[in-house]
């Protein structure tokens, strides 16, 4: 089944080549540099002229490692991407400035109502003691993208009303193509990163590669999901009609184009992604958002880990999608525990669409459709098979595969076609080809029963697997069958959400167990926000309509919610790390639905567990006041690679000082919201210290044990006199039984004043 997660492509007819076995491009790591955030132009010069030198070790001179070099990492990041031979990499590999060597490999590109479900307004209203009104709308932090690009003239990015550029601003409005993409008081930066790409498919780009300008909607969609404009009268084809606009709308928003369309999908290069952590943490972000990634990686071999690790050592939160593979075990992304993992949940809006039988049965179906049919009146319903062209395989016609349908036997018909294979506009045309009125599109036994409403080029609805098995024996069983497609509504206050989205990717952690993800969820789950006017709003090469607003589904949706969040936060508390404000989100965040029962998993229609949502889903107005934190420094990450079994040499991809590592260190204790033992056995003690960030007060603690084990906590109260006091706790896991044993098994640890509930998810495995 294609859903409307995956994002719109440009045709591949961009590219002169189609592979990338021309070349190898790869990324040469060299670690950090001495100098400052703002390096003058003769520093900068000495550093690209020592990665000449590397470079020249292997290659024989200065001449050729400069034809070689597309990228010299001056900034922050250390290194350099080049095209080199096996042999040229390995050699480069063996040197010993040389941290690590790594193929330039592509990643892939992982609202109205959303804040209301959130809380940030009420009714239409924005409460004054919110988060929105308390952190100003995040005026004036500094939010970049590394994503598609952006549609400048959206109004989501106008910049009508705003002052001046804040003055920290570094940043660069960079064009190309003859495009004059201008930026604003809004939309402060803009800079595009494609010699990654060109080195991957042979350094042969078309011309219209060169802009950031969004070809494919997902940037846009993600950047106003973030830091988006207020914009009255959004709405998709009529449906969610409503007030758009970011988490941290007053924000100043910048966007780094890394992701370009590749035959099937779209590609974002290492290569390109490291030089954009690089010019963004130069420019002076204060908030990454990253839809983007792949599969898990350690993380001296990720260049997501090391890009973000350079972000955070300069107090930049970042903030990426756990990823779409889900719901198969151990599927997260982006895991590094610096970065901020973000899972994706529903809301309480559907736009629905019933298909009613001619047995008088109903069934709730999902749709976008723009056009609908005649009010109440019921037409024949065929299945594609049994509308197939003489020469047409089965299997083929039931799909509704192009040009499989005869137009004598599907005419005037309402006809039911399978998801699978092709695009569902496609299928929606081959339909429409074949003069029929109407379509149902029902997943197969793989697609399961998750639907998702999509923008159809007819009136027709998208059902689950059981519901499409009740028409297609209601078909069986009728002479002559009959149906009508009802005109879709946007339906508001829908039980129960948040439930886990079943794409969303899942824990356990494939590189470390010890640290839970995902983080977090958020929205990602028809979302509406802002698009690009150069992208139909399905991806397909037949549907020629263009939209401002799009409905997509994915946790690159979800992502940006919570990057909006954190601009609140870093508004509130410009002071605070990024691993406070992380803190302050997580220990908030809620398990329970809209219905005070625990949120469901949408995959097994059972309770949901923190694989799934991590500490839980978010909410911004008790993020603004945690109670404590669990705070983390540049030294504590590095600690937690000592305890990895990283040496002196791995540690260069991380600091350039030199880092003694503890005598003795285990990561268990490593200060994470979270408290995972992926291998318990007999007791186990683990060290948690929290800072109070609000009024004096004590706190007691609450355990929920999970089962088998008995968990308690030393000290079982902590009192604060003043703001930022700190205080330690153990946390004793003795295994009684093995009762699960070879499961994970759930529970949680709350620290409460009564006000306050400062909750820690708790996972553990038998041994």
């Amino acid at each position: 089944m294609t859903i409307s997660f995956l994002f719109p492509l440009v045709l591949f007819s961009l590219f002169l080549k189609p592979t990338f076995a021309v070349q190898k491009s790869y990324v040469v790591y060299l670690g950090e540099h001495t100098h400052g955030l703002q390096p003058t132009s003769v520093e900068l010069n000495q550093v690209t002229n020592s990665h000449y030198k590397v470079l020249s070790s292997v290659v024989g001179s200065a001449e050729i490692a400069r034809d070689k070099i597309f990228y010299s990492y001056t900034h922050s990041i250390n290194g350099f991407a080049a095209v080199l031979e096996e042999e040229e990499a390995a050699q480069l590999a063996k040197r010993s400035d040389v941290i690590s060597v790594f193929p330039n490999k592509p990643k892939k590109l992982h609202t109205t109502h959303s804040w209301e479900f959130l809380r940030l307004t009420r009714d239409g209203i924005i409460p004054s003691e919110g988060i929105w009104k308390k952190a100003r709308f995040g005026k004036d932090t500094i939010i970049g993208n590394l994503d598609s690009g952006v549609w400048p003239e959206l109004k989501s990015f106008s910049g009508e009303g705003y002052g001046p550029v804040p003055s920290r601003w570094r940043g660069t409005c960079q064009s190309g193509n003859g495009d004059k993409l201008l930026c604003n008081r809004k939309l402060i930066g803009l800079r595009y990163f494609n010699k990654g790409l060109a080195a991957a498919v042979g350094d042969q780009l078309n011309s219209s590669l060169s802009t950031a300008r969004d070809l494919d909607g997902h940037g846009s969609h993600t950047l106003s999901t973030a830091g988006g404009n207020f914009v009255q009268g959004a709405n998709v084809f009529r449906h969610g009609n409503g007030t758009a606009s970011g988490g941290s709308p007053a924000a100043r928003v910048a966007a780094y184009k890394v992701c370009w369309p590749l035959t099937g999908d779209s590609a974002c290069m290492d290569a390109d992604i490291l030089a954009a952590f690089d010019a963004a943490i130069s420019d002076g972000v204060d908030v990454l958002s990253l839809s983007i990634g792949s599969d898990a990686q350690e993380f001296v071999e990720d260049v997501m880990a090391i890009g973000s690790f350079h972000a955070v050592k300069n107090g930049i939160t970042v903030v990426a999608s756990a990823g779409n593979s889900g719901p198969t075990p151990g599927t997260v992304t982006n895991v590094a525990p610096w970065i901020f993992t973000i899972g994706a949940s529903t809301i309480d809006r559907e736009f629905t669409s019933y298909i009613k039988l001619g047995n008088k049965k109903k069934i709730k179906g999902m749709s976008l459709s723009a056009t609908i049919l005649p009010h109440g009146k019921y037409y024949p319903l065929i299945t594609g098979a049994s509308a197939k062209l003489d020469k047409v395989s089965k299997v083929d016609a039931n799909l509704c595969a192009p040009d499989s349908l005869d137009t004598r036997k599907a005419k005037g018909k309402i006809v039911i076609c399978l998801q699978g294979d092709y695009g569902s506009i496609e299928k929606g045309v081959a339909v429409l080809r074949a003069g029929a009125v109407g379509m149902i599109l029902a997943n197969d036994e793989q697609g399961g029963n998750e639907v998702f409403p999509e923008a159809h080029i007819l009136p027709a609805a998208d059902v689950g697997f059981a519901d499409g098995q009740t028409i297609y024996a209601y078909i069986n069983s009728n002479g002559k069958p009959i149906a009508k497609i009802t005109p879709v509504k946007t339906v508001l206050g829908t039980k129960s959400a948040p439930k886990m989205a079943a794409f969303s990717s899942r824990g356990p952690n494939p590189i470390d167990p010890e640290i839970l993800k995902p983080d977090i969820t958020a929205p990602g789950v028809e979302i509406i926000a802002g698009y690009s006017l150069a992208a139909s709003p399905t991806g397909s090469e037949f549907d020629k309509r263009r939209i401002q607003f799009n409905i997509i589904t994915g946790t690159s949706m979800s992502c940006p919610h919570v990057s909006g969040v954190v601009g609140l936060l870093k508004t509130l508390y410009p002071l605070w790390s990024p691993a406070a404000i992380k803190s302050a989100i997580m220990t908030t965040a809620r398990i329970r639905d809209n219905e005070e029962q625990a949120m469901q998993d949408s995959s097994t229609n059972d309770m949901a567990t923190p694989f799934a949502y991590g500490v839980g889903d978010v909410r911004p107005n008790r993020a603004m006041d945690p109670g404590l934190i669990y705070d983390l420094t540049v030294d504590d990450y590095l600690n937690y690679l000592c305890g990895r079994g990283y040496n002196t040499s791995l540690l260069k991809s991380f600091t350039t000082k030199p880092y003694a590592c503890p005598k003795s260190y285990s990561v268990t204790n490593f200060n994470y919201p979270s408290i995972s033992l992926p291998e318990l056995s007999g007791q186990v003690t683990v060290t948690r210290r929290v800072k109070n960030v609000g009024h004096p007060g004590t706190y007691s603690a609450r355990i929920k044990s999970p089962v088998g084990v008995s968990v308690s906590v030393r000290p079982k109260t902590l009192t604060f006199r003043k703001m930022g006091e700190e205080k330690e706790f153990v946390v004793t896991f003795n295994s009684t039984s093995k009762v699960g044993s070879g499961d994970f098994l759930f529970g949680q640890l709350v620290w409460s004043d009564g006000k306050h509930n400062v909750r820690s998810p708790i996972v553990i495995k038998h041994k």
